[in-house]
C-alpha cells in the first residue's frame, strides 16, 4: 500500500501512514481501556511504524499500560491511535482517513472483553486478551 493521510476531527493532527499488507486488514479491539478511550469499539489499521505527523501537530500522549501509548489531538481530543511504547506497532484508527469504508475488518481482539450488547456481522479472526499480551507485551528477559 502506499501512504496515506489522516488527520483529527478539527485538522491540527495531520499525519501519513502506510498499512501494512498483512493480510488481515483492519482490526476491532474490544478491551475495556478502547471502549473507553474510543467511545466504543476501536477500529484500528496497522501501520508498523510509518505514522509521520506534520512537525507543529498538536499531538498528545497517554501511557495507557506498561507497553502501550495512545496517541490524540490536543485540540479536538480525536483518538488516532495506539502503539507500542517504542512506536514500532503502531494502529491507527480508520476514521482518522477520509474513507474509512476502505478498510475491511479482519480481526477482532480482546474477545473475551467484548460486551454482549453489540457484534460485529462479518466473520473475523478472534483473539483473547492472553493472545493478545503473549503477541505484543515486553517479554521478561
Amino acid at each position: 500500500m502506499t501512504a496515506l493521510p489522516g488527520k483529527c476531527m478539527c485538522g491540527a493532527c495531520a499525519f501519513t501512514a502506510t498499512p501494512t499488507p498483512d493480510g488481515l486488514g483492519a482490526g476491532a479491539c474490544h478491551c475495556g481501556m478502547c471502549r473507553k478511550w474510543s467511545g466504543g469499539m476501536y477500529l484500528s489499521v496497522d501501520c508498523g511504524s510509518s505514522v509521520q505527523f506534520d512537525d507543529d501537530a498538536p499531538v498528545g500522549s497517554y501511557k495507557g499500560s506498561e507497553w502501550g501509548v495512545r496517541l490524540f489531538c490536543r485540540e479536538c481530543g480525536s483518538s488516532l491511535l495506539w502503539q507500542t511504547q517504542d512506536g514500532q506497532n503502531q494502529h491507527v484508527s480508520i476514521q482518522a482517513f477520509e474513507d474509512p469504508g476502505q478498510f475491511e475488518i479482519g480481526v477482532q481482539v480482546f474477545i473475551d472483553k467484548k460486551p454482549d450488547n453489540y457484534a460485529l456481522a462479518a466473520d473475523t479472526k478472534t483473539m483473547t486478551e492472553a493472545e493478545v499480551f503473549a503477541l505484543f507485551a515486553p517479554k521478561d528477559g
